[in-house]
């Protein structure tokens, strides 16, 4: 299942590749004209890894691009760290090749979109919704999304179902021709033969699918203990979908289409427990109820319902609640309040959250997080400093979340210069991201260094595939290389002539697959 804009994306996956993920909710519109240029995938009947990876990189390109698309440290580093997990689960369990771990993405995107949804492309990218994030009880029914999505990867399900569609052309092809024969004498008679060949082949496709679901329960079930996650949220998810889809069905719970929940699918998950373990679902930790509590606000909801989470810590009866509630609804009232820019009744809620907190240390991190950003967005820069020193720097040196704030913190203060080090650090081991790549471009610019700044937008662009867009920088870091009155950084030319060059070959490649 996709995020982005729901018609393009399923007309896309349905006519290129019948993908056997989640169905698609949210995609670019840039998306229907690329449709028309995926890559050549042979027959059909194979697919290679290398052809299935550039099949998602064209795709993904296209969902950077979407509007719904979201960039948001904390959460991505919440989701990221499940996903990473049960990577390490199926690469131990031997579920995971080598061929599959080197050359694919393993990415997951964002999208802001309020539906309960994922989705699993080619080439290893996964994308997660906002809605499913903040819906989900537990950490553990969370890793049971996406340990599912992960198996319909490294069984390679979006192979064989290229394949399948291979084989049903023929159907479809032979319907449509009859259909256009039977028009010339009766038009309804020629619609009604065509409709049900396709009909025919959804069919055929819809029933190989349930095998891959069942295929992917199981396989992803196996995932969870080994990646440090309760199997039970499998059984709890499975019964929060089954309550959504008897209450009704009304576009905002994706995975129930595509997924069909059956009592045979949530008996086997039952029957995978072993004999004495307890069924009760694990208690969500707090943190947890923070991250879901960030996703349903960062949703954009509408300024109304903000309102609302804002006065929820006020009503009569919210001091009886039990502890995971009240922090999560402390939570999203703070950062409601920044959302409406409300800054001084969001400094005044926050003592609130940290008494409730107790000595939770992740939660008491995520709370630091959200005042320096609430200081931040209010222009308060040294305030927001103030608050990233409750974090230890030296047991979280390592925080994504804490490196991208911290730049933007000491940017605004005009003191980013110790930044540039643990950045590029963290672009080196992490090549692919690009808001620190950003990051580091801001702080060259700042510190004069215009040329490595250039590079470093390029690079930003070529992490979201744009090679386009980084050609055209890697360029403008030339002319300006030949322009400047000093003498130019021979490394840094260096680098940007031999990663244009790379551009213009992918270029060339993307030239050639249309």
């Amino acid at each position: 299942m996709l995020f982005f804009r729901q018609h393009t994306v399923s007309r896309l996956l349905a006519a290129a590749l019948a993908c056997a993920s989640l169905q698609p909710s949210l995609v670019a519109p840039a998306l229907a004209q690329e449709s028309l240029q995926l890559p050549t995938l042979g027959d059909g009947a194979s697919i290679t890894t290398g052809e299935e990876r550039r099949l998602g990189d064209r795709i993904i390109r296209s969902l950077y691009r979407d509007p719904d698309y979201i960039e948001d440290a904390p959460l991505q580093e919440y989701v990221t760290d499940i996903w990473q997990h049960l990577l390490a689960a199926a690469r131990k369990r031997g579920e995971l090749s080598t061929e599959l771990d080197e050359r694919f993405a393993w990415e997951i995107l964002l999208g802001r979109d309020r539906s309960v949804n994922a989705f699993a492309l080619p080439g290893g990218y996964l994308g997660v919704h906002l809605g499913l994030i903040g819906v989900v009880g537990t950490r553990d029914e969370l890793a049971s999304v996406l340990a599912h999505e992960l198996s319909h990867v490294t069984q390679r399900h979006i192979a064989r179902l290229i394949a399948q569609q291979s084989r049903q052309t023929p159907l479809m092809i032979g319907t449509l021709i009859l259909g256009a024969l039977a028009a010339a004498k009766s038009p309804n008679a020629g619609q009604a033969l065509m409709v049900g060949g396709q009909a025919l082949a959804a069919q055929n496709q819809l029933n190989f699918s349930r095998d891959m679901e069942r295929e992917a329960d199981r396989m992803g079930y196996s995932l969870m203990a080994p990646g440090g996650f309760s199997p039970q949220g499998f059984v709890g998810m499975f019964g929060r979908l089954q309550q959504a889809n008897r209450l009704n069905d009304n576009g905002s719970w994706p995975y129930l289409r595509s997924h069909p929940l059956t009592t045979e699918r949530i008996a086997d998950m039952q029957a995978r427990q072993p004999p004495g373990q307890s069924s009760a679902q694990p208690a969500p930790s707090l943190e947890h109820g923070m991250m879901a509590a960030r996703a349903r606000v960062l949703s954009r909801p509408g300024v109304d319902v903000l309102r609302q989470w804002v006065q929820l810590p006020q009503t009569s009866g919210f001091p009886t609640q039990p502890q995971a509630q009240r922090v999560a609804a402390l939570y999203a009232a703070v950062l409601s309040q920044v959302q409406l820019q409300d800054w001084g009744p969001a400094r005044a809620m926050l003592p609130a959250l940290r008494q409730a907190l107790g000595n939770d240390a992740a939660g008491l991190r995520q709370t630091a997080l959200l005042a320096a950003e609430l200081e931040l967005a209010a222009g308060q820069p040294q305030a927001a400093l103030q608050a990233l020193s409750a974090i230890s720097e030296k047991t979280d040196q390592a925080s994504r979340p804490l490196l991208l704030l911290r730049t933007q913190i000491l940017l605004r203060l005009g003191q980013a210069n110790d930044m540039a080090g643990p950045l590029q650090t963290w672009v080196a081991l992490h090549p692919q991201d690009a808001a620190a790549w950003q990051a580091l471009a801001q702080v060259w610019q700042a510190q004069g260094q215009g040329l490595r700044a250039l590079r470093a937008e390029a690079e930003a662009q070529a992490a979201h595939y744009d090679y386009a867009a980084a050609r055209d920088r890697f360029r403008a870091g030339q002319e300006l290389a030949r322009r400047s009155n000093t003498r130019a950084d021979l490394i840094e030319v260096s680098i940007i002539d031999i990663r244009l060059r790379a551009m213009e070959d992918l270029l060339r490649e993307q030239a050639a697959e249309r």
